[in-house]
């Protein structure tokens, strides 16, 4: 750029607010660094669940001298994400013949209701009131407005019956 605008070195890191010793600074890679990277990828490709703590710990452990931080740094150069958890899809009811939880075991047996939250363009909350059967997974009901009070609730319930 110099070279272009016949400009001094000192005179374009002047204008630029510029140390000159960082227009000659070269980074310098050290040798094991292509080596780590595919450590490090074979490790988070063989440990999904890791984020990059955590494969931090199994390189030292591996006999590494690595820093959180330069791992950290290959993580994002190289893409690389812990994916999601995904949740657990519990059971409706117990195995120990309790009362507390029923087995759905015909459809309309067992009914079960959520409320879901969300927001319009302009901020404000909308509310969804959804019934489900347990037995068939069928949407019964889907109840939506602003606030909802508990006898509306009610009166949703009560038109399904």
């Amino acid at each position: 750029m110099c070279e272009a605008l016949a400009v001094s070195e000192r005179r374009a890191c002047r204008v630029l607010g510029q140390v000159r010793r960082t227009q000659r600074y070269a980074a310098t890679l050290s040798d094991d660094e292509t080596v780590l990277v595919a450590h490090v990828v074979s490790l988070a490709t063989e440990y999904g669940r890791y984020g990059y703590r955590r494969i931090t710990a199994l390189l030292r452990a591996d006999g590494w001298r690595v820093n959180h931080k330069r791992v950290e740094r290959i993580w994002r150069q190289e893409g690389l994400k812990v994916p999601a958890r995904q949740p657990k899809r519990g059971r409706l009811w117990l195995n120990d013949g309790s009362c507390i939880r029923l087995r759905p075991e015909y459809r309309h047996h067992v009914w079960a209701y959520d409320f879901v939250f969300d927001r319009t363009g302009d901020g404000r909350q909308l509310k969804f009131l959804t019934v489900v059967d347990e037995y068939s997974r069928q949407c019964l009901a889907i109840d939506v407005d602003r606030k909802q009070t508990s006898r509306e609730v009610l009166r949703t319930l009560a038109k399904l019956m």
